[in-house]
């Protein structure tokens, strides 16, 4: 399981540190991904009873499961699920309005100065 947390975080920050917008929405989705795996393996997995008290008893009569853990992980999968539903939402809108997905290309609030470096490091406003 280790080894899955692993490459599951390995895999996100590779698409996190991308340029494209869709790939970082995509490595932050892989990202809470293995948050919950992390949560869910941390609460100890066991194959116990599930924890219900029979009729007419105080307690359970067996040992039972951890309920904590499976519950903190289903409430951020629904988290999850609406941060994703929503980034999805703005990233269409920002590809609608810009017509880009690029990061680079993204410019509005910050546009590039003459005589400032590019992406591509060279000035603009010179030939070479």
């Amino acid at each position: 399981m280790a080894l899955l947390i692993g490459v599951l975080v390995t895999a996100s920050v590779y698409l996190m540190l991308a340029r494209n917008v869709m790939r970082f929405l995509f490595g932050l989705v892989l990202l809470s991904n293995a948050a919950n795996l992390t949560i869910f393996v941390a609460g100890r997995l066991t194959p116990e009873s599930p924890a219900l008290v029979p009729a007419g008893m105080l307690t359970p009569p067996d040992v039972v499961a951890n309920a904590l853990p499976q519950a903190l992980v289903l409430t951020a999968i629904v988290i999850g699920f609406g941060l994703f539903a929503f980034a999805l939402v703005l990233v269409y809108r920002g590809y609608d309005g810009l017509g880009t997905l690029d990061t680079d290309a993204m410019r509005h609030a910050e546009p590039i100065e003459d005589n400032q470096p590019t992406a591509k490091g060279k000035l603009e406003g010179t030939s070479l």
